[in-house]
């Protein structure tokens, strides 16, 4: 079992879980930090240093179509060419890093790369699910790989504006002009393609995966993939609702009730409607979710935020799971029960496939040490490169695997925040 570690996280609550990093300087600290960040300050130090770096390319135009980033400039992706008998093959991976849930949270985001082109990375290196290597990504190496920048704050949804402070909220758009771009550069011809996305992105590959079947021909092999995007509407350890209360800052501030399924909202709350558990079992297109059951993440920010535990009663145990005792297992316990019980109905469909793996971590798709490495986490013998892949080419029936609870796993490559 291997354990990545970040060395001396001091968390603060600001707009979502902040994380303040001890550097170097003169005060002591940098700027706040949120935990999305934190958690790919730990993964990106995995990316191997030969990893391709592709370069980001702004959608030029799209601003006319007023989809724009949340300080108004223009949205972004990154693509690498597929080549040889992947040509035709298109690999849709969404960016995710939290959401914005409030005005000031929104507003503190428009000055950051998840909120305007003007901060986002010139290239980014592509691993994982995103190599170009057979060795690193058997199935999709070869594919065109594309990581579409995620820039206003709610999993790609939304279709409103706050003119007083200039807040563009467009994710439905952005999504729509990027979908748009892609298919003028040849994904209307694809024979095979894959929508894909990690934590708030694969929340938004669980909330456009039939609008991306209906995109592409009927001809087309169209499937959907969520990584770490299975949020809960689950109890925090104040027996509150911490992410609750964060996703309906988000539909509310960025007036997202039109934007949600109707399959949804005609029965239940808009706020409900942005938690997969009530919308996983009506995609109609084949879904691979891959989570960990202890979600890292969703430790840090809905289980036991700041604010359900004042008194730091959790902090040492959320920063590494060895620190916590028998009744903080247990919550943790319950919490993967709620979990599994979610998945229920989704996983009796044929065509679904399942990866829920007992680890503390948070997304696995991009991280190479977690999709495809020699000591990768694996269920039932395999990777899970091996398990998308024999889901997704249906090189085998069934591909539905839930872990036995912790301590059982030793394949696990655990965050450890201390």
């Amino acid at each position: 079992m291997r354990s990545l570690l970040l060395i001396s996280v001091v968390v603060c609550w600001l707009c979502t879980v902040a994380a303040v990093v001890r550097n170097g300087s003169s005060d002591g600290f940098q700027k706040p930090r949120d935990t999305d960040t934190v958690i790919s300050f730990l993964e990106n130090k995995l990316m191997a240093s030969s990893a391709p770096m592709v370069p980001l390319t702004l959608i030029q135009g799209a601003d006319s179509k007023g989809a724009v980033c949340l300080d108004g400039t223009l949205p972004g992706y990154h693509l690498d060419r597929g080549f040889g008998s992947g040509a035709n093959s298109w690999l849709i991976q969404l960016e995710g890093g939290g959401w914005c849930n409030n005005h000031r949270c929104c507003v503190y985001r428009k000055t950051s790369r998840r909120g305007s082109s003007k901060f986002m990375e010139k290239a980014l290196a592509f691993t994982g699910i995103l190599s170009n290597k057979p060795e690193e990504n058997p199935d999709f190496f070869n594919w065109n790989r594309i990581k579409l920048r995620y820039c206003d704050g709610a999993s790609f949804s939304g279709d409103s504006q706050d003119e007083g402070s200039q807040l563009f909220y467009r994710g439905q758009r952005i999504w729509q002009v990027a979908m748009q771009e892609f298919l003028s550069l040849g994904m209307q011809q694809a024979n095979q393609a894959l929508l894909s996305g990690c934590s708030a992105g694969g929340l938004a590959s669980i909330l456009h995966c039939d609008e991306f079947r209906e995109l592409l021909p009927s001809s087309t092999k169209a499937k959907c993939l969520s990584d770490a995007g299975m949020f809960l509407d689950a109890v925090d350890v104040s027996g509150g609702h911490s992410l609750r209360n964060m996703f309906e800052g988000v539909v509310t501030v960025q007036n997202l009730q039109k934007d949600l399924s109707s399959t949804c909202t005609n029965h239940m709350d808009p706020t409900s409607c942005f938690f997969p558990q009530n919308l996983i079992s009506d995609i109609k297109t084949p879904m691979f979710l891959l989570n960990t059951a202890y979600d890292s993440w969703q430790i840090q920010e809905s289980l036991a935020p700041p604010t359900a535990d004042p008194g730091g009663i959790w902090k040492a145990c959320k920063s590494h799971h060895l620190h916590c005792n028998s009744s903080q297992i247990q919550f943790f316990q319950d919490f993967r029960t709620q979990m599994v019980l979610a998945l229920n109905s989704f996983s009796t469909s044929d065509q679904n496939g399942l990866f829920i793996n007992s680890c503390f971590a948070h997304c696995q798709t991009e991280r190479q040490d977690t999709w495809f490495a020699q000591d990768s986490p694996q269920l039932n013998g395999k990777r899970v490169a091996e398990s998308v892949g024999d889901w997704y080419f249906d090189r085998a029936e069934n591909v539905k695997a839930i872990d036995c609870p912790y301590p059982c796993d030793t394949t696990c490559h655990n965050l450890i925040f201390e």
